[in-house]
């Protein structure tokens, strides 16, 4: 674990030597130890080239959690392929997408996966048939070449969640994942460390815990689909140390009724991303569960990365946090001039983990890329923002979510947050809508709680935001509804909700 560059299934190779014993991954009551893991990931990187899987070839994979999943991408990755992770949740159209784009020399799926994706000559192996993969699986102790790889090769392509239109093909590089490994060292993972995670493992925000637990030899929790209370019972039964989770996953956590009975001290940091946390609920996360309260706010594209310790700020819960070391974060105008300090526009960042590009997307890329005046490569966010006197970053809003309203800029996750205020109101969503009258107009779509006041309307909601926000900002119109619809890593879909609106 110093600081020279190490691929992941060398690490694995390590700890398996080290400690053969030590339980690597965990899912209900299997138990795959480092020596059990090295061993399948060996037959798994056998068959791979024993079928024609050369180094730099895809890999793809649409399936649910699980630790033969976990198995494979590790051995895919030793056998020197680029591993592509599939949302099963994705419709039939788009994984066809997806597949068309990553053109992998194998398919791995389950059951459910597998209904959704068409024939095609891709070999299709079954990751949940115990006797089909068995008969796949190379013989124990068969050889096969280990590649040497650089930190410039591909190590995986994650596609983007779709919230805003097609996935897109991210490419990863081992360097990339080499620097989130780095990164984690300063946040306690020790061979006795125990990670539970209850997001996907075709997520990068899964990822990016994940790779760093079993670099340092810890322990990997898998939990396949999550709920409050499953969850709660498996950090108290492993004494997790680590976890990653999304804002839904700690408001419902947080929510849940005897959430004090539970024994969390064994924990030493919980991490979160991907979508805002607000801060409110980090203050009671702080305030209710022990050990530190982490946030990374960055892309699955990389860039920059601001992280907010949470605990160590507890006066700064309505930023990020500050760019992490050696990342560059600035901010520019819509004619990509960089803005000064103090100023408000769109984040953009340089750091040692960034992609190499869009698969097969090369003006997908050129369109993600900033260049500085000294010709360095920044990756553009799509996100407004402002750094405060302190150097911490303060998101507004996505770029493409500013509603402009009659000239007026008009930021949703204000509204939101104002919202959220009312005793009655779970959950909410603001949007921009076209207006004959603005050009665009804000109506919101609200989540009640299930204790709410008998007789709480949306006509009383919307008056009741209208009365606490400046004229241009009032809504139009509030929607209610029973949840909003999200991602499986906690997004809020909001395209979902205009076209929603657009087709009342």
């Amino acid at each position: 674990m110093d600081d020279d560059f190490r691929t992941l299934a060398s690490l694995i190779r390590t700890h398996a030597q080290a400690r053969p014993q030590q339980p690597a991954l965990v899912q209900g009551d299997e138990r795959l130890s480092y020596a059990a893991l090295d061993a399948l990931m060996d037959r798994i990187a056998a068959a791979l080239q024993r079928d024609g899987v050369q180094p730099g070839d895809t890999v793809a994979v649409c399936a649910g959690t699980s630790t033969r999943y976990a198995a494979l991408f590790l051995a895919a990755l030793r056998a020197g392929a680029v591993v592509a992770p599939l949302a099963p949740s994705s419709t039939a159209a788009s994984l066809a997408a997806m597949l068309a784009d990553a053109q992998p020399r194998a398919l791995f799926v389950d059951a459910a996966a597998g209904a959704l994706i068409a024939p095609s000559d891709v070999p299709r192996i079954a990751l949940d048939d115990d006797a089909a993969f068995e008969r796949w699986l190379a013989p124990v102790g068969s050889s096969f070449a280990e590649p040497p790889l650089p930190p410039d090769a591909p190590f995986n392509i994650i596609y983007s969640s779709g919230t805003t239109g097609v996935p897109k093909g991210i490419v990863q590089s081992h360097g990339m994942r080499w620097s989130h490994v780095q990164r984690g060292r300063q946040y306690g993972y020790t061979p006795q460390g125990v990670t539970l995670l209850a997001t996907p493992l075709y997520s990068n925000t899964t990822l990016v815990v994940f790779f760093p637990t079993l670099a340092s030899g810890g322990c990997v929790v898998l939990m396949p689909k999550f709920d409050a209370a499953g969850y709660l019972a498996l950090a108290e039964r492993h004494r997790a140390t680590h976890t990653m989770l999304v804002p839904v996953q700690y408001q419902r956590l947080m929510a849940l009724p005897g959430f004090e009975r539970h024994d969390l001290r064994a924990f030493v940091h919980k991490f979160c991303t991907s979508a805002p946390f607000n801060a409110a609920l980090k203050a009671d996360v702080l305030a209710r569960w022990p050990g530190g309260l982490v946030e990374f706010y960055g892309m699955t594209e990389g860039g920059g990365t601001c992280i907010l310790a949470a605990h160590e700020h507890p006066d700064k819960l309505h930023t990020v946090g500050r760019p992490a070391d050696g990342h560059d974060i600035r901010l520019i105008d819509d004619d990509g001039r960089e803005l000064p300090p103090g100023a408000t526009g769109e984040v953009v960042g340089h750091s040692p983990g960034m992609m190499l590009g869009y698969h097969r997307q090369p003006q997908k890329t050129r369109e993600a890329e900033w260049f500085d005046a000294a010709g360095r490569r920044f990756i553009r966010t799509g996100d407004v923002g402002r750094f405060d006197a302190d150097g911490f970053l303060v998101l507004l809003d996505r770029k493409k979510d500013l509603v402009i309203s009659g000239g007026f800029n008009i930021y949703p996750s204000d509204l939101e947050a104002v919202l959220r205020e009312h005793p009655a109101v779970a959950d909410a969503a603001v949007v921009g809508v076209p207006s004959t009258e603005w050009g665009e107009t804000p109506v919101a779509f609200v989540v009640l709680r299930a204790d709410a006041v008998p007789g709480t309307d949306a006509e009383g909601l919307r008056q009741w935001l209208n009365a606490r926000v400046g004229k241009t900002q009032r809504l139009a119109g509030v929607t209610l509804i029973d949840e909003l619809p999200r991602s499986a890593i906690g997004k809020v879909l909001k395209r979902e909700l205009r076209e929603r609106h657009a087709g009342r």
